[in-house]
């Protein structure tokens, strides 16, 4: 007679307790069975899965390093290369010219513009200003004594050449109607200059006559058909 703790040994499904010597629990083998698949393939999975997401961070870590290395590898390209000469030297076919492109632009003041390069005024005069520039014309230098331009341009007279220039140089941006007869002008160089207005022609210092008058991105010229000389120093 076959005792009941041991009559789950006849059904195939309880097998495993007979050979462990258990008493049955009602638990069938293939239950067990199950279990243990469904465990075995989860931790396939969890196992698949950590060496997924291991080589995900493995190749976006390669890739960010990689990117830095490129990164530190290429040369620094600087915002905007260094020029020479301050502003003057910046081209710019498009916006509004300064005084000193304007100048330069003109065939009628070719001394005039030697005449600033040979006295480092270009970049002063090519700053934000504004300025009121008296323009002496070429043929305005060419009416001073023979030999007067060609001596100011020597380095040892840059001082006297400086105070010449500077007296065509206001600081403000003055137009011709704005000109008042009788008016006092306070030049760069220190000196004032006088001026007279009849029938509407302006004239500085009783001499030289306003031809005509150009705006700048940074203040006003007045092209004039003489040159004007300082004051001697007392």
């Amino acid at each position: 007679m076959i005792s009941n703790q041991h009559r789950c040994v006849i059904h195939p499904e309880n097998v495993l307790c007979a050979a462990s010597g258990l008493t049955c629990t009602g638990v069938s083998f293939f239950s067990i069975l199950q279990v243990f698949i469904f465990n075995h393939k989860s931790f396939i999975m969890k196992k698949h899965i950590i060496i997924f997401a291991s080589l995900l961070t493995f190749a976006i870590l390669s890739c960010n390093n990689s990117g830095e290395n490129n990164v530190a590898a290429s040369p620094a390209k600087p915002e905007a290369a260094a020029t020479a000469g301050g502003q003057e030297a910046v081209k710019d076919d498009e916006s509004a010219k300064d005084v000193v492109k304007v100048a330069v632009g003109s065939k009628d003041h070719t001394t005039l513009v030697a005449a600033l390069k040979q006295a480092d005024l270009v970049t002063s005069l090519s700053n934000a200003g504004p300025f009121t520039v008296f323009a002496p014309t070429n043929d305005a230098f060419n009416k001073l004594p023979a030999g007067t331009v060609d001596g100011l341009m020597k380095d040892d007279k840059k001082a006297d050449l400086q105070n010449i220039l500077q007296y065509h140089v206001t600081v403000s941006a003055m137009k011709a109607e704005n000109f008042i007869d009788g008016q006092t002008l306070g030049m760069v160089n220190g000196d004032n200059i006088t001026i007279t207005v009849k029938d509407g022609k302006v004239t500085l210092n009783g001499s030289a006559h306003i031809i005509t008058s150009i705006p700048a991105s940074n203040g006003m010229i007045h092209v004039i058909d003489g040159v004007l000389l300082p004051p001697a120093k007392k």
